[in-house]
Parts: structure tokens; sequence; C-alpha cells
């Protein structure tokens, strides 16, 4: 924590209640930065100290609070905010010329992007400081990757100039489905700009992974190493691991439950070229692409939706039975009829049998809750203003993705630790 050692005439406390600087000091005393600190300090060593680090330091992340969209905008909040001057460590006894100008903070900046793997390393901790309060977290996982629109120009040389973004190059993203009536739909969306590849608890909406790359880089990719990447004790207490159709890919799926035994719920695209809509699997029965299984009746010719009996781990099988011996509904062929059960080994076909059955309510339930992904990407657009910013260059956005990240993990180690665990998932209101 950056935490200011300097001589007070008064604490604003005394005076009034902080309001919306509560944010900012509780994430001053929680956030693991004095190893970043230390080192930024020996880089600057015995060279001009006018604007000192930790004060800097301190307003940057203010400025990520606050939803500052640019330098200029966070200077401008500091000549007229005394608190939030003192409050991050500036010496209020030189009036606004304590405030670092753009170009200080230009270099200060600079600095930050040299240490990407020290706030890397500082949302490692973070994760490793929230299992230890929260046992819990991780045992339920949900990725996704996330446009982030680049809204610099696109280069048409190769000189910098800061309008130009240089690293940014096209992302394609389609989504596609059925209608209520049957009919196909598909929309594609087309971006200038990155993409921020993203892991999080289900549960607690906290982000537990990541990483910022160009938006033509494949999900599926990246997600592979992120997977790689996760805190030891979160992959061990992994059990499900939720993904929209983009990452549907026989490799991760079996990277999940043969490399870690984590069950899969990764919904799944339409690959079949022919225009049946089942296939035999044994004699009497079918199935679909979302692996839903059905029996014919050998009397009428109607099918059936076969039930769903369990997985079995030690043959690595799903266990499907006749619907009427399972539901003890009547059909006139069940004494004619060819197979009552069945075991389908996953190995028939990984993409379609997991060991959650996708013809389950199970499956459908858990899937549910991927949206707990999608609305941590709301905040990160909301909260922490990528919805409209003037971020130009790969190394910038990751520092930028980085520290928000880490902001919104310090909150909710500060919420747990201050006892208010009910404001876990909240970013602006004041404990």
């Amino acid at each position: 924590m950056a935490i200011i050692k300097q001589k007070r005439f008064f604490s604003w406390e005394e005076i009034e209640d902080l309001g919306d600087l509560e944010r900012l000091k509780l994430i001053i005393n929680y956030f693991d930065d004095e190893k970043l600190m230390q080192k930024l300090e020996k880089i600057r060593d015995k060279g001009r100290n006018k604007y000192p680090i930790r004060a800097t330091w301190n307003s940057i992340l203010a400025g990520i609070i606050y939803q500052h969209d640019s330098i200029n905008s966070l200077i401008r909040e500091l000549k007229r905010n005394i608190q939030l001057r003192d409050l991050c460590g500036f010496d209020i006894l030189k009036g606004i010329k304590a405030i670092p100008t753009p170009s200080a903070y230009s270099n200060f900046l600079k600095n930050l992007m040299k240490n990407q793997d020290e706030v890397y390393d500082i949302f490692n901790n973070l994760i490793k400081a929230l299992k230890k309060e929260l046992p819990d977290l991780g045992e339920m996982l949900a990725g996704d990757g996330k446009a982030i629109p680049s809204y610099g120009k696109k280069p048409k040389r190769r000189k910098r100039d800061g309008r130009r973004d240089m690293d940014a190059n096209i992302g394609v993203k389609t989504y596609s489905g059925i209608k209520d009536d049957g009919t196909r739909w598909q929309k594609t969306k087309i971006w200038f700009g990155y993409r921020l590849h993203l892991i999080v608890d289900a549960k607690y909406e906290i982000p537990v992974a990541y990483e910022v790359t160009k938006a033509s880089i494949s999900e599926k990719k990246v997600m592979r190493r992120l997977i790689a990447k996760l805190n030891e004790d979160i992959i061990k207490s992994c059990k499900f691991f939720l993904l929209d159709k983009g990452y549907d890919d026989v490799k991760l799926i079996k990277k999940f439950y043969d490399g870690y035994k984590i069950k899969p719920i990764i919904d799944i695209r339409n690959m079949w070229k022919d225009p049946d809509q089942t296939r035999v699997l044994d004699k009497n029965i079918v199935y679909n692409y979302k692996g839903t299984i059905s029996c014919y009746c050998p009397v009428k010719g109607e099918p059936k939706e076969m039930a769903f009996k369990g997985f079995e781990e030690s043959r690595k099988s799903l266990k499907y039975i006749c619907p009427s011996k399972a539901y003890g509904i009547a059909c006139a062929g069940v004494k004619k009829c060819l197979r009552k059960d069945i075991r389908i080994p996953l190995s028939f076909d990984r993409r379609i049998f997991t060991p959650v059955a996708r013809s389950s309510y199970k499956w459908k339930t858990l899937y549910k809750k991927r949206t707990s992904v999608e609305r941590v990407n709301s905040r990160i657009d909301q909260s922490f203003g990528f919805e409209r910013h003037f971020i130009r260059g790969l190394k910038k956005m990751k520092l930028r993705c980085g520290l928000a990240l880490c902001v919104m993990l310090t909150l909710a180690l500060a919420r747990i630790k201050e006892k208010r665990k009910d404001l876990i998932l909240s970013l602006v209101k004041v404990a």
C-alpha cells in the first residue's frame, strides 16, 4: 500500500465524512503495491523528486476509480479537489503546484509499462489473499473474450504520432442462433482494437485470470494459455468451467477434463453438414448434435427422449434408460423394444458427449451462470471507462486493463476485511 507519511495540520476525516473518497482510501490501504513502489523509487534513485512516486501512483489509482478518461481530466480534478490531493499524498501547502504535469505523468506511465510483470504479480497476490478469505473461490469459473475498440486512427504509415494506434487490428466475432419460429439468425461484430480475455469466478464475479491481445487473436488459443496460468489453488478447486459456443473445441474440452478433472460446460455449434436432424447411435436409438438421446417406439415409430441417469466416472460414460422405465409412461412397443438402456462413452464424440450431459437439467442450470462474466465485462466498460477511452497501443492497454482489474480485486478484498461482504460486487457504494 502506497501510504504517505507527511505532517498535516488537520485531517479531513476529523472535519467531514470522506463520502465517495472512501473508496480511494480503501484502495490505498489494501492495494498490495509496496514491491512496485520500491522498484519505481529505485528507478528514480537520485533524480528529481518534485512529484513523489507514491503520491503520483495514488493519483493514477484515483483516476481509475473515478473514471477519468484522460490524464488531463485527472489533473483538472486534482486542481479543484484539495481533499483528493491530500488523500493521494500531495503536499497541500504547495497548492496546485504539487500536482504533476502531463509530461511528468507521461514519464511515470512509461516506467509503469516497463514493469508490467509487477502489475500481474499484484493481481496474482490479490487472488491468493481472496482465496484465503473465500475458500470456495474458483469452484465454478466462466470465461469470455471482450472486445475493446480503439478510438485512435487506423495506421496509414509506420511512424507513431500519438493519434494513430499502431498495435490495434481488426477483430471479428459472429453470433448465431435459432428463433422461436425455427428460423436461423446471425450477427457479426467487427471492431478495430483489442481483446480482453477474462476468466472470472461465477459466484462472486471476481476476475481470476486475464490477458490482453490484439483483436484478431483467437479466443480458444488464449483460453488454453490462461488455464495454464491460473493460480494453483484456484485450478485445484475448480469443478465446472462455463464458456459460450465460441470456445467449442475438442482440445479445450480434453484439457479441462483429462488434464484437470474440470467438467466443461461449453455451448456447442451445429457442425453437421447433412440435413438430418439425428444420427443412429445403436439399433432404435438416435442422437442429435446437442447430445439429446431418443429411442423410437418399434410399434408406432414415434421418437421419445430417453432419461439421463448420470455420468459413470469409472467408465467415463453417460447412461440413458428407456423413458417408459424411468417415468412409468405408457409405450405400446415396450415389450418389443430393442434397447431399454445404453451407455455412451465420452470417446464416442468428445464435443457432443461431456461429463455433464448437454440434455440434462443440470447442464442448462449451470450454463445460465455464465452470464457472470458478461456482468464483469459490463463493469469494466461502465465503471472503469473502457466504453470510451483515449488509450493507444498494446502496452498501454495491457497496463490499463491490469490496473483496473487489480482495483476491482482490491475493492472486493477491502469489503471483506472491513466486514462488508455484502458489498463485494459493488464498485461505487460507500461502506
